[in-house]
């Protein structure tokens, strides 16, 4: 997350392999057009190198508007790789970008690499908006990891809200899941099952306890404005992907959700991009966002310290998000 909690990571190198090749794949054959407006780093022109030899998206330039030294090199850049250079509006390449977006001139747009959290979401709710009966715009991460207690295949999990909603209320919660959900069948290709998490498992901590009371509510809601996702909580970390320990604690036996969730929404802000980070760090996850979900055309918001594959897996997930599920 950039200016908040994802300032100072270190440039990753994600593997062009496994999952994040299937991604990238499918994304190709997705043909979305996405837009950058930071063309004046090097790592974005990097990345761009690769999506135009891998035919990952069709990437669209806007110069940058702050950096007028940089526009005739990524002039000449853009020539040698039949790319489209923009010239930037007077308020700024950000909100340049944003607008090719709501004209249908781009599929999406991913910034942050050079930009603020609050710049890039205050442009996109500006310029782009918010999806159609959407009250809260929130993010996810798409962790990709090894289990050893899976036979060490790979994995892919979706981590919400880690990046944009400080205190979600119950309602906000259920928004939130529902949109990581259906993002999820569009990036990923496979059946959303959403856990949402807490620090109690099915009121082993307490029927009265107002956190664990509040993830219930936002089951409840979501259910009903989303009947067709499969979901259930309120669950433990460990009971929410570990069949063995659901069975254990789950009272009255567990259902498709229990022990085999691919869509952890966390309680909080907090809890989620603290969990991200320890996941990413000690776990060795390949960490894949924040992706914003809920605005009426797909934008993703990288860390400050992102490397050209994070702004090339971040053009990959946008392109999935504009296009139809699978």
């Amino acid at each position: 997350m950039s200016g908040q909690a994802g300032d100072g990571a270190p440039a990753r190198r994600a593997p062009s392999r496994g999952i994040v090749a299937q991604m990238r794949a499918r994304a190709a054959r997705a043909a979305r057009r996405v837009v950058l407006p930071e063309s004046g780093d090097p790592r974005t022109l990097d990345a761009v190198r690769t999506m135009v030899a891998d035919r990952i998206v069709a990437p669209i330039l806007v110069l940058d508007w702050d950096e007028p030294a940089t526009h005739s090199a990524v002039r000449a850049l853009a020539r040698s790789l039949d790319v489209p250079v923009i010239e930037p509006r007077p308020d700024g390449a950000l909100v340049t970008a944003m607008g090719l977006v709501r004209s249908g001139q781009a599929d999406a747009c991913v910034a942050g690499a050079v930009h603020t959290t609050a710049a890039v979401l205050r442009a996109a709710l500006r310029v782009v908006g918010k999806a159609p009966g959407v009250k809260v715009v929130s993010s996810a991460f798409y962790m990709i990891l090894t289990r050893p207690d899976n036979g060490s295949a790979e994995e892919v999990f979706t981590f919400t809200d880690c990046a944009v909603v400080p205190e979600p209320t119950a309602d906000q919660l259920a928004d939130i899941a529902i949109a990581a959900a259906r993002d999820r069948a569009r990036v990923v290709g496979d059946i959303p099952r959403v856990a949402f998490l807490s620090y109690s498992t099915y009121g082993s901590g307490g029927p009265d306890a107002p956190a664990v009371a509040r993830v219930r509510e936002a089951l409840a809601l979501a259910r009903q404005r989303a009947p067709d996702v499969l979901m259930d909580g309120e669950l433990q970390g460990d009971a929410a992907i570990v069949a063995a320990v659901a069975e254990r604690k789950g009272s009255g036996g567990v259902g498709a959700v229990a022990g085999h969730a691919n869509v952890l929404v966390f309680p909080s802000l907090d809890a989620g991009n603290i969990a991200y980070k320890l996941v990413e760090r000690l776990g060795g996850a390949v960490a894949i966002g924040p992706i914003l979900q809920g605005l009426a055309s797909p934008c993703a918001d990288l860390s400050r310290g992102a490397g050209p594959d994070d702004i090339i897996n971040a053009a990959a997930v946008t392109a999935l998000q504009a296009a139809s599920p699978t």
